[in-house]
């Protein structure tokens, strides 16, 4: 029998099942009659099964393109969630979740002071080991979650904190993360004229809602604690207003590349020997004809190559600007926001797992709390414009790098990180207490990039020792200033 008269009976049965229904027969006579009788021909045993084939689908999804209808789709999951049912970040919202509107975004935060009630048993618990004892420090304390987190990473440690510092402390979702609001944002062209809108996946944007939420607590100064990414924030938010914070707690801190720092006793070495050859050719000028000859020629040669490696690094500027503006662009694209589904989907929950010392301790509870932003309506858009305005970063073009600014910063700082952190490793972390003066550094044992989930007595132990020694009035031995 050949392929055509081996499909033959189905296409008829689909055919015929699906004039029946146009013409409003019973659906159960129907369903009976999808099923067809074994026959034999040419000696051939053959046993039809339901109306299903590989030419149009089943009876009733071919009924279904008869009529106009759409096939039902495979449900879509990116992570274990599932994104044919997104939804308003206000329906996700926590009990004791809070929005607020700045600049057209709304900013979901949470608040929590010594006399609020714990959300969960550990956190009741962690609370309990830090009794009302000691002298409270009086100031408010701010969160800043990493890339790719949420106020959801510092449930375990709000009310602890707000316990060690007799104040309130409240975390915020940076937008693009948690249920911040996902708003689109309107890139106006170069030759518009107007003025250009403030980019709410900026990082300027989130070091202004940060100040924001210093003056809606009401106070003078605050403490920043900033996790990973947010260490950034929290450093730029000091920069921006110095003034208004109190001290500075970089949690495993996202902050230098592998080679970000030279040594400074390298570049005074450079500095002498080149003051040296300075004189040496100052001295030469007044020396024989030809020795001034020859050095009048090096200097000429010397601001030739000057000019020449000025105009390179004009011509790297713009090739790395246009290189950002197309990769920006592609990541605007359909095919970006796929790709980004696609690395969330594949690497997302390996991603949580490898943050912890023991991935054995990541519950369910803690990957639910890790991808409920996965359910927010515009979420993978929202990441994409994360992305591309921190390829753009303003701020790295108007103001000089961070790292040839840390040694400016004249808080207290308190620098934390796991001896086991395989995303910013402890020597990385070492190296950014090094550059900042009179940092303190803590290592905490058998922990990896989140202290605060996977370590939280630990965490606040250290954080409240610190802040004791700073405004206590107390000498803490176990704490000691970076070497």
């Amino acid at each position: 029998m050949s392929s055509y008269g081996l499909y033959q009976p189905f296409f008829l049965i689909a055919c015929t099942e699906s004039t029946k229904l146009l013409h409003n027969q019973n659906p159960i006579v129907l369903q009976r009659r999808r099923l067809c009788l074994s026959y034999k021909k040419n000696s051939h045993q053959f046993v039809p099964k339901a109306a299903s084939t590989s030419v149009g689908g089943s009876g009733a999804d071919y009924s279904e393109q008869l009529l106009g209808a759409t096939p039902k789709q495979k449900k879509q999951r990116i992570a274990g969630v599932d994104q044919d049912e997104l939804k308003d970040p206000l329906v996700l919202a926590d009990p004791d979740s809070c929005f607020c509107e700045f600049k057209g975004v709304q900013i979901h935060h949470k608040v929590c002071n010594a006399e609020s009630p714990a959300q969960d048993s550990l956190q009741d618990e962690i609370s309990s080991r830090f009794p009302d004892q000691t002298k409270k420090v009086g100031l408010p304390m701010i969160l800043l979650h990493g890339f790719g987190a949420s106020v959801f990473s510092w449930d375990r440690v709000m009310k602890p904190l707000a316990q060690v510092t007799g104040s309130k402390v409240l975390a915020f979702d940076r937008p693009a993360f948690g249920l911040t609001s996902r708003d689109s944002f309107e890139h106006s062209s170069p030759g518009s004229g107007d003025a250009k809108p403030l980019n709410p996946y900026s990082m300027i944007f989130s070091v202004l809602i940060t100040i924001y939420f210093i003056n809606s607590l009401a106070a003078e100064k605050a403490i920043l604690v900033g996790h990973s990414a947010g260490s950034l924030i929290a450093v730029q938010t000091y920069f921006e207003a110095p003034e208004r914070i109190a001290a500075l707690v970089l949690v495993a801190p996202a902050i230098l590349g592998p080679l970000a720092l030279r040594k400074p006793v390298k570049e005074n070495q450079y500095g002498r020997e080149n003051l040296i050859q300075e004189d040496r050719s100052n001295s030469n000028i007044h020396g024989s004809p030809i020795t001034r000859f020859f050095s009048i020629l090096s200097k000429v040669s010397k601001h030739i190559v000057q000019a020449t490696m000025h105009l390179a690094k004009g011509m790297a500027d713009m090739l790395s600007s246009l290189y950002k503006k197309a990769l920006s662009a592609f990541l605007r694209s359909a095919i970006g926001v796929m790709l980004v589904r696609m690395v969330i989907d594949r690497f997302g929950i390996p991603a949580i797992r490898n943050s912890w010392f023991d991935s054995k301790q990541v519950t369910d509870h803690v990957l639910r709390g890790y991808t409920k932003p996965l359910r927010v309506k515009g979420w993978d858009r929202a990441l994409v414009e994360f992305t591309a305005a921190m390829l753009a970063d303003p701020m790295s073009e108007t103001k000089p790098p961070l790292t040839k600014r840390l040694h400016e910063i004249s808080c207290p700082v308190l620098i934390v990180t796991g001896d086991s952190d395989r995303l910013v490793p402890p020597w990385n972390s070492k190296r950014l207490s090094q550059a900042i003066p009179g940092s303190v550094l803590e290592v905490i044992k058998d922990c990896g990039h989140l202290p605060q989930e996977e370590r939280p007595e630990e965490f606040v132990s250290v954080v409240e020792e610190f802040l004791q020694r700073i405004f206590g009035g107390l000498e803490v031995q176990s704490l000691q200033p970076a070497a």
